[in-house]
């Protein structure tokens, strides 16, 4: 055996895949052990093997468990397994009787000749002689231990990985283009933007670096699915998290966030430090901080509002760029007209009702847009259904 080159591997594999030494090790001994039982061993036994990476040594080795009478079952059916119902060493409570096998028990009397601290549930170890020449069809199945154990060692390894990073933004290179889902190269993993997460009007290349936020990561029999989205209200607040450091440490919090996403968003925003502009410090000097975000969301419009406790401040303030005259709130039902001059109507309405369908997702109430005379012009729901004279079909 090529020690150097064995220890290359399992660094490369624990460099490259993420997969420590012992990990593989341990994948190693359990392939020996199948292939030494495929060739040498009997029905029933349990073979151990010990593998030494330094000098490239194996030795095997036989475990009974130790039984007593009460740990035996009767004669099983005829066609049932010996193996079946077999004792759980080391789990209390969980021990079960099993069909007595010499090759994989020991009754406890004669344990006790060879060590008299054992007890039920116990293993015993026994040496084998070791063996190197192995058969086609143990080599084989050794092999192919391997393979799966390896599989599912990095299944593990890139769980473990993204596991936490669930919520966060990550950045990869478009590997393909499927049935319009976006498959991103994120380096040890292969994550998903599926259509329904993309922002609407975005094009997307082969070999593009995009980024996208972390919304779901299941691990499966198969792997772990990471799912990616760029549509997602936190996708545009993790954003203002990186642009903005008031964000980032707390200062300034992103209390709501309403999308359409491509399209325009409102987030509202508080400050917990009195001093300290929550809209300034979003937008940045001359508005750079903003138009960041803006251009990596392929210039979807933002507006930036300051939210309030108060829901006759908020909700004028949630119109904007319109300016209203008066806010009639009924928190009973969630309620409100705004009252807004003529030559703001279009602003405070919007394109297609956009802006005021935004404004009562963030607030979360319907708003009744009416002109000084007091007649209703628009009505919006939280549930972004808009209707009256003034929405352009």
């Amino acid at each position: 055996m090529d020690l150097k080159a064995l220890q290359s591997i399992l660094s490369q594999l624990e460099t490259e895949r993420g997969i420590p030494k012992d990990k593989i090790i341990e994948t190693i001994q359990d392939a020996l052990a199948t292939a030494y039982k495929k060739d040498y061993g009997k029905k029933g036994q349990i073979i151990r093997a010990e593998f030494n990476p330094e000098n490239g040594e194996t030795e095997f080795s036989q475990i009974k468990i130790v039984v007593d009478e009460t740990m035996i079952k009767e004669e099983t059916e005829e066609g049932e397994d010996d193996e079946k119902d077999e004792i759980l060493p080391g789990v209390e409570g969980e021990i079960r009787k099993a069909r007595f096998n010499p090759e994989r028990h020991i009754m406890i009397e004669e344990a006790k000749k060879i060590k008299k601290s054992v007890k039920p549930g116990d293993e015993m170890i026994f040496p084998l002689d070791s063996k190197k020449d192995y058969g086609r069809i143990a080599a084989q199945t050794g092999k192919q231990v391997i393979i799966q154990r390896i599989r599912e060692a990095e299944k593990e390894s890139i769980f473990e990985d993204y596991k936490d990073k669930e919520g966060t933004i990550i950045s990869g290179l478009i590997q393909r283009i499927e049935a319009g889902n976006i498959f991103l190269d994120l380096g040890r993993a292969t994550a998903v933007l599926p259509r329904e997460e993309q922002a609407r009007g975005e094009r997307y290349r082969l070999g593009e670096r995009i980024k996208a936020l972390i919304f779901l990561i299941e691990r499966t029999p198969v792997g772990v699915n990471i799912y990616l989205s760029r549509s997602h209200p936190r996708f545009l607040t993790k954003l203002f998290e990186t642009e903005v450091p008031e964000v980032a440490n707390g200062i300034v919090e992103i209390k709501l966030v309403a999308r359409e996403a491509g399209s325009r968003s409102k987030i509202a925003v508080f400050s917990n430090k009195e001093g300290i502009d929550p809209v300034g410090s979003c937008v940045g000097q001359r508005g750079v901080r903003v138009s960041t975000v803006i251009s990596e969301l392929g210039g979807e419009k933002i507006d930036i509002i300051e939210w309030s406790e108060d829901p006759e401040v908020f909700i004028g303030n949630s119109l904007s760029p319109a300016h209203v005259l008066e806010v009639e709130p009924n928190p009973k039902i969630k309620e409100a007209k705004i009252t807004v001059a003529e030559d703001q109507v279009s602003l405070a309405i919007g394109k297609r009702g956009q802006n005021v369908r935004l404004a009562a997702k963030l607030t979360g109430w319907k708003l009744d847009i009416r002109s000084r005379a007091g007649e209703s012009i628009a009505q919006a729901t939280e549930s972004g259904d808009v209707t009256g004279e003034g929405v352009e079909a």
